[in-house]
C-alpha cells in the first residue's frame, strides 16, 4: 500500500498543472498515476496526420510557461506533446509520475478519512485528497453499424490512428467531418485513390490564416516575452469579444462569423449543390466552430465526395447506403468523436455511504464550480462537468482550478481538519443556475451535440473564463461542511 497526501488521476495538461501547483506550494506528497506509459493525454495519444489544436498555441499553453519555440501559430501534435514533456521536466512533475497505473475504483473509508485506490494492476493507494485529471476527449465513440464486423478492409478510428495501414492508391470512407476529419483528410487526400466522406451534419467552419513564425518573430518572442503576453491576450480578447457574444445570441457576432466561414466556403467551392449541403442548418456557436485552411480547397478534388446520404450497412466489399447504392472500399477511417458521458468512466468512486458516483450522475453530471460533489468528500475535479469551453483556451479554466484546489488543501490544513465536501443545497443552487443560463445559450438549440447527455448539457460552462477565474479566486468556505 502505497500512501500520498494527494493522488492525481492522469498526466496530461490538468494533471501537469495541477502538479507544478502543488509544487509551487511546497506540497511534495502527492504522485500522479498515468495509465499510459508516458505523459500527455489527448496530444499522446491522437497522432494521426495534420493533428493540431484548434486553438492558437500562444493561448493553448500555460501563461506561466511562455514557449518561444513555437514553429506555427496553430501548433501540431508532436510541438504540444514536447511543449508538455518540457514542461513537466522543467517544473519536476515528471518525478512524481508512476506510469503504467490505470485507476479502477476508489473508496472512501470513513475510519481513516482518506481514500484507499486499486489500479487495474492490483496496485493500492490511500491518499487524503484525490484530483481526477483526465480530461473529457479520450474514449472514441464508434458507431455500430449492420455488417461492419464482415467488412474485409482496415477499420480504425482516428483518435487510434493505424499508421502501418497503407493508404496509397486506396478506396477510403471516412465517417464524420468534425474537429479531426477537417485536419486528416486534407493530409490523407492526395495520397488515396478515392475519399468519400459520409457527413451527417455540416459544421461551421472558419478559416485559421495560419503560418509559420519567422526568426524574427522568434526572436522577439524570447527577447522581449512582454510582447507575447499582448499577442496572448488578443487571442483571448477575440474568443470573449466576438465568438462567446455569438454563443449568447449576439446578433451582430453571428453575422461577422458566419460571413467569415461563407466566404471561405465560396472561395473554395463554387459548386451551389456543394455549397448548400456545407451549410449548417443551426446557429453558429451550437457546436464546436471550426477551423481549417484546406478543408474545404480538399473537397473540390477529383478524387474526393461529400456524401450525405446516410449508412444503412456495411458489406464485406463496401459500405451500402440507405438510398440504395453501394460502393467497395478498402478501408473506413471513423471520425466521430468521443464519448464524454458518462464523465470519469470506467473509474468508479464510492462514497462514505458506498454511493457510487456513476448513481449520482444518472441522470447527468454535475459538479459544484465543476470541481466538488455532494457525497464524496475530498473528491476534486479538473476538467469536471460544465468548464468545457466553445470559444477559447481550456488552459485557461485548467490553471484557476488547479489554484482553487491547493488553496482548498492548504486551507484545510490550516483548519486543522480532515475532509471538506460541497453542502448538497449549495451544490443543487449552482447546478440549477448554470443549467437555467446554458439554456439561453447557442448549445441548447441542438440536440445531437457531444456537449449534452440526455438532453442536458452537462460539459460546457455558461459564461467566459473572467467570470469563472472570479468564482475561482477565493474559496468560499461557507459552501463546505468539514469533518476532524
Amino acid at each position: 500500500l502505497q500512501q500520498f497526501k494527494i493522488i492525481i488521476v492522469g498526466a496530461g495538461f490538468s494533471g501537469i498543472c495541477m502538479g507544478i501547483e502543488l509544487l509551487r506550494q511546497g506540497i511534495t506528497d502527492f504522485a500522479v498515476l498515468e495509465k499510459a506509459g508516458s505523459l500527455g493525454g489527448t496530444w499522446r495519444d491522437n497522432t494521426y496526420p495534420g493533428a493540431e489544436c484548434d486553438i492558437p498555441s500562444a493561448l493553448y499553453s500555460y501563461s506561466f510557461e511562455h514557449n518561444h519555440k513555437w514553429q506555427y501559430k496553430w501548433s501540431g501534435q508532436q510541438q504540444i506533446l514536447k511543449y508538455q514533456h518540457d514542461t513537466a521536466a522543467k517544473y519536476g512533475v515528471d518525478q512524481h509520475i508512476q506510469f503504467g497505473r490505470e485507476v479502477k475504483e476508489a473508496k472512501f473509508q470513513s475510519e481513516t478519512s482518506r481514500w484507499l485506490i486499486n489500479t487495474s494492476d492490483g496496485e493500492q493507494y490511500s491518499a487524503q485528497h484525490i484530483v481526477t485529471a483526465v480530461g473529457q476527449l479520450h474514449h472514441p465513440a464508434i458507431p455500430k453499424f449492420a455488417g461492419d464486423e464482415s467488412f474485409a478492409g482496415e477499420r480504425f478510428h482516428s483518435a487510434n490512428w493505424n499508421h502501418r495501414a497503407e493508404l496509397v492508391g486506396k478506396r477510403v470512407a471516412v465517417i464524420g467531418n468534425a474537429a479531426s476529419a477537417v485536419q486528416f483528410i486534407p493530409e490523407i487526400a492526395p495520397e488515396v485513390a478515392r475519399l468519400v466522406i459520409f457527413q451527417r451534419s455540416a459544421n461551421w467552419i472558419v478559416p485559421k490564416v495560419d503560418r509559420p513564425y519567422t526568426r524574427f518573430e522568434q526572436w522577439v518572442s524570447r527577447t522581449m516575452p512582454w510582447i507575447t503576453k499582448i499577442y496572448r491576450f488578443n487571442i483571448w480578447l477575440v474568443g470573449e469579444a466576438i465568438v462567446l457574444p455569438a454563443i449568447r445570441g449576439n446578433r451582430l457576432a453571428r453575422w461577422f462569423l458566419r460571413v467569415w466561414g461563407q466566404w471561405a466556403l465560396k472561395r473554395a467551392i463554387k459548386d451551389k449543390g456543394l455549397i448548400a449541403k456545407l451549410t449548417p442548418d443551426y446557429p453558429i456557436g451550437a457546436k464546436r466552430i471550426l477551423f481549417s485552411d484546406n478543408y474545404y480547397p480538399t473537397l473540390v478534388r477529383d478524387n474526393v465526395h461529400l456524401e450525405t446520404s446516410s449508412i444503412q450497412s456495411f458489406t464485406r466489399s463496401g459500405i451500402l447506403r440507405k438510398d440504395g447504392v453501394h460502393e467497395e472500399f478498402d478501408m473506413v477511417i471513423y471520425a466521430t468523436g468521443f464519448r464524454t458521458n458518462p464523465f470519469l468512466a470506467p473509474m468508479q468512486f464510492y462514497g462514505p455511504s458506498g454511493q457510487s458516483l456513476a448513481d449520482s450522475w444518472r441522470g447527468g453530471a454535475y459538479a459544484y464550480l465543476g470541481i466538488a460533489t455532494s457525497g464524496f468528500p475530498n473528491l476534486h475535479m479538473m476538467y469536471g462537468p460544465n468548464t468545457n469551453l466553445g470559444h477559447t483556451s481550456i488552459i485557461i479554466m485548467i490553471e484557476a482550478q488547479a489554484k482553487y484546489i491547493v488553496q482548498s488543501i492548504i486551507g484545510l490544513d490550516n483548519r486543522s481538519v480532515e475532509t471538506l465536501e460541497v453542502k448538497t443545497a449549495v451544490e443543487q443552487n449552482y447546478n440549477q443556475e448554470i443549467q437555467q443560463r446554458l439554456q439561453k445559450l447557442a448549445f441548447s438549440e441542438v440536440d445531437n451535440s457531444w456537449y449534452m447527455d440526455g438532453g442536458k448539457i452537462t460539459n460546457n460552462w455558461a459564461g467566459g473564463t473572467r467570470e469563472y477565474r472570479r468564482r475561482l479566486s477565493r474559496v468560499n468556505w461557507d459552501a463546505y461542511s468539514f469533518t476532524s
